[in-house]
């Protein structure tokens, strides 16, 4: 009797990349249309039909998109700390692919949390940047992102530069519990978590589900950009190896 793969099944199948990039060439349009549809739904409750806030007034409306941002940059490096770990484990040819692709999304996912952050922070706290917990922290894991990216495109030898940058996304996941209660653990400026608490979500139904819609758009996007940064380094390597290939049979 075969023993037990613990990365078989479906993941196993989709080691072969012609059978992913089928299935992910059936899956993005839906991603699509979900990322199309919650945007446009989203974007009208929370920048017209949601009610104003009584002390932030329509500053509040940069909450639709800072926290989803600000989530989907987490996810994102939960998504690269995970890859990096199968990588390294199971050798799942898949997931160093994935890796790759993830981080520059999260990046981007990390930058726009930022900066609409500091948007949203200056006419509520009078000043663009503080040194604050929660601001820190977000900060060091776009630090992570950007140093990811470096050590992949530091090494010629590309499974060398995975595995280096695997453990670096393995290490650096510590981040990820230090923001999610930087604001539990430290007096900031930045305001206490009001959607994810054990005792209910403070936040008027009115302006949670269009920030629930921005964040399912926020979600299905980042699907959309993944599952389309691989297909392209999976094409990618595929002509770096044909053109290894030729190169070497040209040699006499």
């Amino acid at each position: 009797m075969a023993s037990p793969n613990p990365s078989g099944g479906f993941w196993h199948r989709l080691a072969n990349p012609a059978r992913f990039q089928r299935l992910s060439a059936w899956l993005m349009p839906w991603l699509v249309l979900i990322t199309l549809g919650c945007f446009g739904a989203g974007l009208y409750y929370g920048l017209y039909a949601s009610p104003i806030d009584y002390q932030q007034k329509d500053t509040v409306r940069i909450m639709y998109v800072h926290v989803p941002a600000a989530w989907l940059a987490m996810m994102s490096y939960s998504t690269l700390a995970i890859s990096g770990f199968v990588a390294l484990v199971w050798r799942h040819p898949l997931a160093d692919v994935a890796g790759a692709a993830t981080a520059p999304i999260g990046a981007v996912f990390t930058f726009l949390a930022l900066f609409t952050g500091a948007i949203w922070g200056q006419p509520t706290w009078g000043t663009w940047w503080v040194w604050d917990a929660r601001l820190t922290s977000v900060l060091i894991l776009f630090f992570m992102f950007l140093g990811y990216i470096a050590i992949r495109n530091a090494f010629d030898d590309q499974a060398r530069a995975g595995r280096a940058a695997s453990l670096l996304a393995i290490v650096g996941v510590v981040i990820l519990p230090i923001i999610k209660f930087s604001v539990d653990w430290w007096n900031t400026l930045h305001q206490p978590a009001s959607v994810s608490k054990l005792s209910g979500s403070s936040m008027d139904p009115a302006m949670l589900r269009p920030l629930l819609i921005m964040a399912v758009a926020y979600m299905a996007l980042f699907g959309v950009l993944l599952l389309l940064r691989m297909r392209l380094e999976l094409t990618r390597r595929r002509v770096e190896a044909l053109q290894m290939a030729r190169a070497g049979a040209a040699t006499p």
